[in-house]
């Protein structure tokens, strides 16, 4: 039963400027948020979702942004009303936010207790004794092992998933009544996402705080929330209780969220897009048991394009008194076959070693034992002459695209750097040529050649780090989490992107993720990690439907379901 009121925004508009223009991105937005409940906020980037979120907290940038209409209640109080001082008795205090990226919201350099420490010594009264006793409290609370030890790590010493349990134990230390969740398990492994909403839970309901959730994923709102708000470009679409919206969606926008996401009982030939949604142009082919089996009929009666055996990555570091060296195997003992046309998922969570694994192969970080064998020749043992040519043969498309782009190098110069290096085509003319045909492939117009990589979404940047990759026209392509920050139907469309290229090309794909519905739906074998080894390696909707090892089930069960 829902009680009173606590939040109440009405009418809110926001608009950002610059000298020449001025830009209204929130259109008249209303919604309530009532005590003691979980609200959630969907949509993708740019739809507005987070600055109407910062606008109650005042965290909109003040020279570029403005409240031009409307109100943010707080009870009674407006908060688009209050200055800088009246909004810091309320940062921290009664309403709180946890952002989406921990590393870059946490002081690297203080330690994670002093950071919470702050808080509690700003708003309260407590003595500093006092105050590290409910620091250590609060990092029980939030489930960090070893608390006292934790008080004293600097962020980069602990995981992402430990950083987003400090950044949580310091949006509660003062007991605020909201708290603003901003996308808080977006690049997490599906284990801890679903651990950190566990805990959100549980401390709502000891706490009976007020949350707001955003977020990009719609399944993941329904392990948590009790209703549910759709935003799409500033607007509120649609909004309801959670079995309404999931079960009986009314906008097109909201279907599309719903539905864009890989299925993990079916496997339809393209995923659904926005854009499919709003034209009505839905592709309800699905890939049968029968498809299946004739592909791979195709692709396993071939010798293996790829063979890993016994392949080991060891790091060593020095520590202690007597400078003890210490070995630590990232990869350890991996064998498995690739073949030609094949999509080979490769599962597990952070630090189980199958990005090493990927780098090894690529021969960007050297394997310390065993054999890599590409088209029967061992290329951890060729010359470096050797290995400038196999680049050409083996590619990776990167995690993040932006960071793997030269922001001074025009998107076409990118494309057609390596395409020089490796002496391709006659001229820069044909070059040139090649690379607007490329770009018109992944779906970027012509004029993308001249312009940088800022002025691109991070779904246009994925496109432009795809077509750069296959204008080399490698033979094997390590996705290496290519699509894990990418909104939902964007990603759809590069997932599909990605298919059309392998079936028009014959790449081979091995595909890094932690995503387990997007590998499911990818890849023809699974190979699943876990602490160097591999747990299991099997045909993928085999692992799903039965897997066999306790690590694979537990990966398995924590993907969020929807309803």
């Amino acid at each position: 039963m829902l009680k009173n009121k606590i939040l109440a925004v009405k009418n809110l508009s926001i608009s950002f400027f610059n000298k020449q223009k001025e830009k209204e991105i929130i259109h008249n937005i209303s919604y309530d948020l009532y005590e003691n409940e979980i609200l959630g906020i969907v949509g993708e980037s740019g739809s507005g979702k987070s600055v109407s979120s910062l606008a109650i907290l005042g965290l909109l940038p003040k020279k570029i942004s403005k409240i031009t209409n409307g109100s943010i209640l707080y009870k009674a109080q407006d908060l688009t009303t209050l200055n800088a001082k009246a909004f810091q008795k309320i940062r921290g205090k009664k309403i709180s936010i946890i952002f989406q990226e921990p590393m870059s919201s946490l002081n690297p350099s203080m330690t994670c207790g002093k950071q919470v420490l702050e808080i509690v010594l700003q708003h309260t009264s407590l003595s500093k004794t006092e105050a590290k006793a409910q620091v250590i409290s609060l990092f029980e609370q939030v489930k960090l092992p070893i608390p006292e030890t934790t008080f004293n790590k600097y962020p980069h010493e602990i995981s992402g998933g430990q950083m987003q349990r400090v950044m949580i134990a310091m949006a509660i230390a003062c007991e605020p009544e909201i708290l603003i969740a901003d996308e808080p398990t977006t690049a997490l492994d599906v284990t801890v996402q679903k651990d950190i909403i566990l805990l959100l839970k549980e401390l709502q309901a000891k706490t009976k705080m007020s949350i707001l959730f955003i977020t990009h994923d719609l399944s993941l709102i329904s392990e948590i929330a009790h209703r549910v708000l759709v935003m799409y470009q500033g607007n509120i679409v649609e909004q309801g209780n959670i079995q309404q919206i999931f079960k009986n969606p009314e906008n097109n926008y909201t279907k599309a969220l719903i539905n864009s996401r890989p299925s993990l009982d079916v496997r339809l030939k393209t995923l659904p897009t926005i854009q499919d949604y709003l034209k009505g142009s839905i592709s309800t082919t699905i890939i049968t048991k029968e498809d299946r089996k004739k592909q791979q009929e195709l692709i396993y009666n071939k010798p293996p394009l790829l063979e890993v055996i016994n392949l080991e990555k060891e790091y060593f570091n020095t520590s202690g008194l007597f400078n003890k060296t210490e070995g630590f195997k990232a990869v350890n003992n991996i064998s498995f076959k690739l073949y030609e046309g094949e999509t080979l998922g490769l599962v597990g969570e952070s630090g189980c070693g199958k990005s090493t694994l990927g780098k090894a192969i690529l021969q960007l970080d050297k394997a310390t034992a065993g054999s890599i064998i590409y088209k029967g020749e061992d290329i951890t043992k060729i010359s470096k002459q050797a290995m400038r040519t196999l680049r050409k043969d083996i590619q990776i498309i990167f995690q993040d695209p932006y960071a793997s782009l030269n922001p001074r190098l025009t998107v076409g110069n990118a494309i057609l750097e390596p395409m020089k290096v490796h002496q391709l085509y006659s001229s820069d003319i044909e070059r040139k040529e090649k690379v607007i045909e490329i770009l018109n492939r992944v779906g970027l117009e012509a004029d993308t050649f001249n312009r940088y990589p800022h002025a691109f979404s991070g779904g246009q940047r994925q496109r432009i780090g795809i077509a750069r990759t296959i204008a080399l026209q490698p033979k094997l392509i390590i996705c290496d989490e290519s699509v894990s920050a990418l909104d939902i139907s964007v990603q759809a469309q590069v997932l599909n992107l990605l298919n059309e290229l392998k079936a028009d090309f014959g790449f081979t794909y091995i595909f890094i993720s932690h995503d387990l519905a997007v590998v499911k739906y990818m890849a023809d074998q699974l190979l699943v990690m876990n602490a160097g080894k591999i747990e299991e390696i099997d045909d993928a909707d085999e692992i799903y439907k039965h897997p066999k090892k306790e690590y694979t089930k537990k990966l398995i069960h924590a993907i969020p379901k929807g309803l």
